[in-house]
């Protein structure tokens, strides 16, 4: 039995990735500047294959350079 993508996650990633390349910021310097987030935890969170905490978010944030909102700020439907 193969597990249905959720969508919210995959239109998160979509959003995190633009995010991330209109910061002219690779998935490695991503890393680097945050706290704990590997390439590879960012790489599935990109590609909507991990459902990221709260403290992962706020370690995104940390490694964008961004405020936490900005992270958060993009349209998805709430009954998806």
């Amino acid at each position: 039995m193969s597990k249905v993508p959720d969508k919210r996650l995959i239109s998160f990633g979509i959003h995190v990735r633009t995010l991330r390349e209109q910061l002219n910021l690779t998935q490695d310097q991503v890393a680097a500047n945050s706290e704990k987030l590997t390439k590879a935890t960012l790489s599935d969170i990109e590609n909507g294959k991990r459902n990221a905490a709260v403290t992962t978010l706020l370690d995104l944030a940390r490694g964008l350079k961004v405020h936490p909102k900005k992270i958060l700020d993009f349209n998805f439907k709430l009954e998806e």
